[in-house]
C-alpha cells in the first residue's frame, strides 16, 4: 500500500512537471482575449518608438542571423524556463532575406498556428510589439557557405511543412520545435563540429534556446526591450 502511494505521488510529480509542455495549446487559446483587454499590449503596439526601433532593425538582419523573442503570455513564460542559463527569451527563428527583405523561418503552434506547419514571416511581423516584451538578433561567426547551407537546411524543413513539435522530443524528425529547427539545420551541416551539446532532464533530450547563442560561435547583434 505504501508503495502504491509512493508511485501514486511519483506520477503525479511527473504530471505536474510535464504540464509545462503539455498546456502550451490551451494557454494560447486565451491569449486573443487578455491581449484586447491589457492596456499594456495597447501603449506597446502603438507605441512610435517601439515601431521605428523594429524598422531599423530590419536594416541590421543577414541571412542566417539567429533571432530571439520573448512573448508576453504565460506559455512564454514557462518556455522561456526551458532554458538551462539564459531564461529571457521563449521563442527563436532564423533569417533569410530575399529580394532585400528579411524573413525569418520559424516552429509554433497554438492558436497563433493552427495547422502547425513550419512559418515563414516578415522579420517585422515576427518582431512586432504587440505580442512581444523582447528580442535580440545573435550572428553566427561561420563562413557564409556554412551559413547558406544552414539555412537551405531550415528551408528543405519548411518546404516539406514539417509540424511543430508538441512534444518536444529531439529524438524525431518528422516533428520540430523552434529550437530543434535550427539545431539540426547546423547539424546536419557541421556534424560533430557543432558545439551544441543537448541536455537530459527528466527523461527527456533537448535544445535551449540559450543554446543556440551561448555556445561561443554567436556575437550579439542587437539586444531590444519594447516600452
Amino acid at each position: 500500500m505504501l508503495f502504491a502511494k509512493r508511485m501514486l505521488l511519483v506520477t503525479v510529480s511527473g504530471m505536474l512537471v510535464f504540464s509545462v509542455l503539455s498546456i502550451y495549446s490551451i494557454v494560447k487559446q486565451n491569449s486573443a482575449n487578455k491581449h484586447t483587454q491589457n492596456r499594456a499590449y495597447q501603449n506597446r503596439k502603438n507605441n512610435p518608438w517601439n515601431n521605428r526601433v523594429v524598422d531599423s532593425t530590419n536594416l541590421l538582419l543577414k541571412t542566417g542571423d539567429l533571432i530571439v523573442r520573448r512573448g508576453d503570455d504565460m506559455t512564454s513564460y514557462m518556455l522561456s524556463r526551458m532554458n538551462v542559463e539564459d531564461k529571457t527569451y521563449s521563442h527563436c527563428g532564423i533569417v533569410v532575406v530575399e529580394d532585400g527583405k528579411p524573413y525569418v523561418y520559424h516552429s509554433i503552434g497554438g492558436e497563433d498556428n493552427p495547422d502547425e506547419v513550419l512559418r515563414k514571416d516578415s522579420a517585422a511581423f515576427w518582431c512586432s510589439p504587440a505580442n512581444n516584451l523582447a528580442y535580440a538578433v545573435y550572428r553566427y561567426s561561420y563562413p557564409d557557405t556554412i551559413i547558406n547551407s544552414i539555412v537551405k537546411c531550415v528551408d528543405s524543413f519548411y518546404s516539406q511543412q514539417i509540424k511543430f513539435d508538441m512534444d518536444f522530443d529531439l529524438g524525431t524528425d518528422d516533428r520540430l520545435y523552434c529550437s530543434e529547427m535550427i539545431y539540426k539545420g547546423q547539424k546536419i551541416v557541421l556534424g560533430d563540429s557543432l558545439n551544441i551539446l543537448p541536455h537530459q532532464r527528466l527523461g527527456r533530450t533537448y535544445v535551449g534556446i540559450d543554446d543556440l547563442y551561448l555556445n561561443g560561435k554567436t556575437k550579439l547583434v542587437c539586444q531590444i526591450r519594447f516600452k
